[in-house]
């Protein structure tokens, strides 16, 4: 960890309109994340956590405020800027893994790099050393249909980094798998996080995980309170 700000949100608001009424997701909402953190949000279903996410990964956009991750405000980009941000600055997890179906482990962990345009051997090297971190080297050239929930996950994990991404953002990332393949595949994550130097943002539910953070806030009423 360092002090000097990878993060950095302001004011940041959220306001869904409905036909009968406007739900105010965020209200004003600040939050710093400092580069090398393991930031962690908390929170109850509906407070805001996943949509604070979305708007700092560039798939939903605020009604107020800014964010900023680096030197580049990501609340004030076209389409284009936004698509490689998420390309090049960004590692996803989510809940469901989002892997294709009709490709292997390795072509799934390789695939954003290919889109990147990084030469194809070359990407498959890395995508290979990456699932040897998780654990699934012999397990490189199964489709998802032949891995376990768990397997899948790990696999997301080491698609997140495929990038040399600067923020992990993480959205429930176990949240799907029982409790045994929760807890590895959540070392396995912020282990990896630490071996790379990557800044991690996790929302979860787990407050076992949520304890591995650095530093842990809770949503409530729309805006963020350290625990």
């Amino acid at each position: 960890m360092n002090n000097e700000p990878l993060v950095i949100v302001e004011n940041l608001s959220k306001i869904y309109n409905t036909e009968s009424e406007q739900l105010e997701i965020l209200k004003n909402l600040s939050l710093t994340v400092n580069r090398g953190t393991k930031a962690v949000i908390t929170g109850e279903s509906g407070s805001g956590k996943s949509t604070l996410l979305n708007i700092i990964g560039a798939l939903d956009s605020p009604s107020g405020g800014s964010v900023k991750v680096g030197d580049f405000l990501v609340s004030a980009q076209n389409e284009d800027k936004l698509t490689h941000y998420r390309s090049k600055t960004l590692g996803l997890i989510f809940q469901f893994h989002y892997l294709l179906k009709d490709f292997t482990a390795v072509e799934n962990v390789a695939m954003s790099a290919l889109i990147a345009g990084v030469p194809q051997r070359k990407a498959l090297d890395h995508a290979k050393a990456l699932l040897c971190d998780v654990g699934l080297e012999k397990r490189a050239n199964h489709f998802p249909s032949q891995l376990s929930g768990g397997e899948r996950q790990r696999v997301a994990v080491a698609r997140s980094l495929i990038n040399d991404p600067e923020l992990i953002l993480a959205d429930e990332p176990t949240g799907n798998l029982d409790p045994a393949n929760a807890q590895a595949v959540g070392s396995l994550l912020f282990s990896l996080v630490d071996r790379y130097k990557k800044t991690l943002l996790l929302v979860t539910h787990d407050m076992k995980l949520a304890q591995s953070g650095d530093v842990v806030y809770t949503i409530k009423n729309g805006n963020l309170a350290a625990l």
